[in-house]
């Protein structure tokens, strides 16, 4: 079991800098995920914890012993990668055990590992077959059990649910979730889907061009969104946002809706409305004029402009809502506490 801190850490290709200094205190046993685009930099700072990557700048402590010097196999780390990195003309069980060999690890002490891991990953069937022989989520059970028999400090998860369909993403997030929660092992996650982020995480880092947007509890991040990057990224569909003006506990937007909200905030905001937040009212400040609607059965999504305006605004309804699309205007009201406000130049939440 182990603690890790990330101090200031920086990296840099050349002049280019693309981690901006992370600060954080992982604690003994947390599920942190790191979440972001492409390009923003998770896979890097994932990658200078393992020890993949130099550090520029700033500091990487495993239980509290400085790191940036040791070489990955001294990081009592394990890595589990996003196409698995099995040895094809291995076994099952030979995959599992090769970290172990090469670790000269006792004979006996490698086949108790393995049929423990084994059998906690439900792979007892699978032990002599060679990965071409197994399904996408199966080799990604292998790549883990491979991990767990180390028995390591620390877990680091790379984008590993990546290559797998989409029901078996969610299959395989809930078992790895519950993997790590049974051993208690530290562990970083990296993707790019949120979804995983929120229903996976402990805390999550909220990445965007190398800068930590955000690090917070899943619940922390979608219900007081640091900054508008945060707030959009987290969330599906995407958080609506409205240019306005903020005065008396209140928000006008160009269209003249006039919106109730919780800040005391006067001046030019953006205004970020979650679609799953509006409420269908007949006398309601905003008008839709909808252009798209997308029944998906639990929920309706309803698309189109704000009345007056020109900005393109989601709806997400409870249940099935049979409507024409093109031909109609919906009324909505949207709760005070439901109002968002951002600061139109930082970016950076106001309220």
């Amino acid at each position: 079991m182990a603690t890790v801190a990330l101090k200031g850490v920086k990296k840099r290709f050349g002049t280019v800098d693309v981690i901006h200094g992370i600060d954080m205190e992982i604690a003994d046993g947390e599920f942190i995920v790191i979440v972001g685009p492409s390009g923003c930099g998770k896979s890097t700072l994932l990658r200078m914890v393992a020890g993949l990557e130099t550090i520029s700048e700033g500091e990487i402590q495993i239980n509290g012993l400085r790191v940036n010097e040791k070489e990955p196999m001294d990081r009592d780390i394990a890595m589990v990668f996003q196409n698995y990195a099995l040895y094809p003309h291995m076994s099952v069980r030979q995959n599992m055990a090769y970290g172990l060999k090469i670790a000269r690890i006792p004979k006996p002490e490698i086949e108790r590992k393995v049929a423990e891991a084994a059998k906690l990953l439900q792979l007892e069937p699978y032990l002599d077959r060679k990965p071409r022989e197994l399904s996408g989520g199966q080799r990604q059970r292998v790549a883990m059990g491979r991990a767990i028999v180390r028995q390591p400090a620390v877990f680091l998860f790379d984008e590993p649910l990546s290559n797998l369909d989409a029901k078996l993403r969610v299959q395989m997030r809930l078992e790895i979730r519950e993997l790590q929660s049974k051993l208690g092992i530290t562990s970083l996650y990296v993707t790019h889907d949120q979804v995983e982020a929120m229903t996976m995480a402990n805390r999550m880092i909220v990445m965007n061009g190398g800068v930590a947007e955000q690090i917070g509890t899943p619940l922390e991040v979608y219900e007081r969104p640091r900054t508008l990057f945060a707030a959009q990224f987290i969330g599906s569909p995407s958080m609506n946002t409205v240019q306005g003006t903020a005065a008396d506990g209140m928000v006008t937007l160009p269209g003249g809706a006039v919106l109730p909200c919780r800040s005391r905030h006067s001046g030019p905001v953006t205004v970020g409305i979650r679609p799953e937040h509006v409420h269908v009212d007949p006398n309601g400040p905003l008008a839709l004029d909808v252009t798209l609607t997308e029944p998906l059965g639990a929920t309706t999504l309803l698309h189109g402009k704000l009345k007056n305006g020109a900005e393109l605004f989601t709806a997400s309804l409870q249940g099935v809502h049979t409507t024409e699309q093109g031909t109609h205007s919906v009324q909505f009201s949207v709760p005070a506490e439901d109002i968002h406000l951002f600061d139109p130049a930082t970016t950076l939440r106001l309220d």
